[in-house]
């Protein structure tokens, strides 16, 4: 399947209306096809991706319980929390309206219609991201860009369905939008340290620091008590060791007071000379295909997470 789509969406990748289509039919198919077949498509590409075979009866693994978690995790909070937009009003409701503002990037611009974006009105450094999906963003310096070219694809943006092909569950009833933040740069006019809490049953058990995510990326672990861990991803250059902002105890605060409803969550903030903002609540990181270095790390992380059938009605 995944050969003929290619050979197709390489012909018709400029027509966006044909791209489209084809990308709904393919997302639908899937979906049923995993629905029909107790998951196969989903273990096919897990094994493929993690090496070894996907147990859903009686999940031990961090990406095995990802997995578990995008089919029968039914939290009424996973769709606000995941949508870009509707994120916002869980932080004023958790942490207060001042306090959330502080942390919250400044939200420049937000539409389902990419040809009324005041383009002549944004500041010279901006992102657009679409609310209802994962990864893929724009981002925009000293106001070099195509402004037809960010239409035809916020316009893709909104009319792509996301959520059923990695059966993620949280982004299927997101009503879709397409957002436009300040874009936040650190001294040297680079992307911002990214800090990636991993917070279960709201306590953390790892930090993962991405650094300079558009040139040179790399990833460096760290546990809660900021010991430089000897953990890598897959394909992934190792960063380096890094001391611990001086900060770190309102990070760390700020990411249980958000993970409380939930069984796991990544919290993401960025820290920029000692002032916190807040990035995003990622339920399900790489869709449950994150190959660690070790292999053995992924049943490691995996015990801190206790499974537990309809929790967040408890």
């Amino acid at each position: 399947m995944n050969k003929i789509y290619n050979k197709i969406k390489d012909k018709i990748k400029n027509n966006n209306i044909l791209f489209i289509v084809l990308s709904v039919i393919r997302a639908n198919c899937i979906y049923f096809l995993n629905k029909i077949s107790n998951y196969q498509l989903e273990k096919n590409i897990f094994y493929k991706k993690i090496g070894y075979r996907l147990n859903l009866k009686n999940p031990k693994s961090f990406n095995e319980k990802i997995v578990w978690k995008k089919i029968h995790d039914r939290n009424p909070l996973l769709p606000v929390t995941a949508d870009k937009i509707q994120v916002r009003s869980y932080l004023i409701e958790v942490l207060g309206g001042e306090k959330a503002e502080e942390i919250l990037i400044p939200l420049l611009y937000k539409t389902d219609k990419p040809e009324t974006i005041p383009f002549e009105k944004l500041p010279p450094d901006f992102i657009i991201k679409p609310n209802h999906k994962s990864g893929d963003r724009i981002i925009v310096e000293n106001s070099h860009f195509n402004k037809n070219q960010i239409i035809k694809t916020c316009r893709r943006w909104l009319n792509t369905p996301y959520g059923l092909e990695k059966l993620e569950w949280a982004y299927k009833s997101i009503k879709r939008k397409i957002i436009i933040e300040k874009l936040l740069l650190d001294n040297d006019g680079k992307i911002p340290k990214d800090f990636k809490f991993h917070m279960f049953h709201g306590k953390c058990k790892l930090i993962c620091v991405e650094f300079d995510r558009i040139n040179n990326f790399s990833q460096s672990y760290f546990d809660e008590r900021w010991h430089l861990l000897s953990v890598k991803q897959a394909r992934r250059k190792k960063g380096p060791k890094i001391k611990k902002p001086r900060n770190y105890q309102i990070m760390l605060k700020l990411a249980e007071n958000l993970s409380e409803p939930f069984d796991h969550v990544r919290v993401d903030l960025y820290n920029i000379n000692g002032k916190i903002y807040f990035g995003e609540l990622t339920h399900y990181r790489t869709s449950g295909k994150t190959r660690f270095k070790p292999d053995s790390f992924d049943f490691e992380l995996g015990k801190y997470w206790k499974i537990e059938e309809d929790y967040w009605q408890k």
